[in-house]
C-alpha cells in the first residue's frame, strides 16, 4: 500500500456507508482478487460471492488483491444471488447487453449519484456482477433495481470484472466525498515565485544572452525577449523553481558556486 506523506482530510472525509458488490458465480480467485483490490481504492469493503467455482477461500484471490486483506478477510459467501442481496434495498445489475427485462439503464455515473443519493438516506446499495464469460442472466437481472451499462465501445464491449468493479466504484466515491484528491500542491511549502523574482529570472537570463551573442540580428531582441518571457510567464513557476533556474544560468556563464544561503539575486 503506497503511504502519502500529507493526506488531505478530506479525501478521508466519506460519511456514507459505501455499497456493497456482489460477483455471481466468478470463476477465477484471480478476478476475485483484484476486484477486491478495486474496491479497497475506493473505500468499498463488503464483498459478497455467490457459488465460487473454485471455492473458498481461495489463495490465488488473496494474492490478487495485493494487501486488500480486510476485504478478503471479510467476503460473504452465498448460495444464491437471492441471498447475497436479500439486506439491501437497492441493486444495480452491471451489464454490457441490452436485455429482455424492461428497467431503468444508467451510467456508472448516474448510478453513483443514485446510489449516493438514497445510501444518505440510509438505503443499502449493491452492484451485482456476472461471470467472467457471460454475465447476468436475465432472471439475475431481475432482481436488480436497474441496470448499469458503461459507455465502451459497443463492438468491444467486454470488460474484466475488476475493471467494471473500478469504474463503478470510483464513480462512487468521487460523487460520496465530491472528487476531493489525496493531496495538492502545497503552496505553504511551494509559494508561487513573486514578480519581482521573475523580473530578476528575466534580466539574468537576457544578460547572459547578450554575452554570447544569443540575439541576432539586434533588431529582434525586443521580440524574442518578449517571447522568452511569455514563455517562462506561461511555467507559472515557484520560488524555489526560479532559484534553481538562475543557478543553472549562473553555472552556464561559469561563475564559481555561490555560498550556501546565499540570495540568488547575489549569484
Amino acid at each position: 500500500m503506497t503511504r502519502n506523506a500529507s493526506i488531505d482530510p478530506a479525501a478521508r472525509d466519506v460519511d456514507l456507508a459505501p455499497p456493497c458488490v456482489i460477483l455471481c458465480e466468478p470463476q477465477l480467485g484471480e478476478n476475485i482478487g483484484t476486484a477486491a483490490r478495486a474496491m479497497a481504492n475506493f473505500g468499498l469493503h463488503d464483498l459478497r460471492i455467490v457459488n465460487p467455482r473454485d471455492g473458498w477461500p481461495n489463495e490465488k484471490a488473496r494474492a490478487a488483491a495485493s494487501r486488500a486483506d480486510h476485504v478478503i478477510d471479510a467476503v460473504q459467501v452465498f448460495d444464491s444471488v437471492e441471498a447475497a442481496v436479500a439486506d439491501l434495498g437497492h441493486v444495480f445489475a452491471t451489464t454490457a447487453r441490452s436485455r429482455e427485462v424492461a428497467k431503468p439503464v444508467r451510467g456508472p455515473d448516474e448510478a453513483a449519484t443514485i446510489a449516493t443519493r438514497l445510501g444518505a438516506g440510509g438505503t443499502r446499495i449493491g452492484y451485482l456482477f456476472g461471470r467472467e464469460r457471460w454475465g447476468l442472466n436475465n432472471d439475475e437481472v431481475a432482481l436488480a433495481d436497474e441496470i448499469v451499462t458503461l459507455p465502451v465501445n459497443p463492438d468491444f464491449a467486454s470488460l474484466n470484472i475488476a475493471q467494471a468493479v473500478l469504474v463503478c466504484a470510483y464513480e462512487w466515491r468521487v460523487k460520496a466525498n465530491n472528487g476531493a484528491l489525496p493531496f495538492r500542491l502545497d503552496e505553504t511549502q511551494n509559494p508561487p515565485a513573486t514578480k519581482d523574482d521573475l523580473v530578476r529570472l528575466f534580466e539574468h537570463l537576457e544578460g547572459a544572452l547578450d554575452t554570447v551573442n544569443f540575439f541576432r540580428p539586434v533588431e529582434k531582441r525586443p521580440s524574442i525577449v518578449r517571447n522568452l518571457r511569455n514563455i517562462l510567464q506561461k511555467a507559472a513557476l515557484t520560488d524555489q523553481e526560479v532559484k534553481t533556474l538562475r543557478g543553472v544560468i549562473a553555472a552556464l556563464e561559469g561563475r564559481a558556486t555561490r555560498p550556501r544561503g546565499t540570495q540568488p539575486d547575489q549569484v
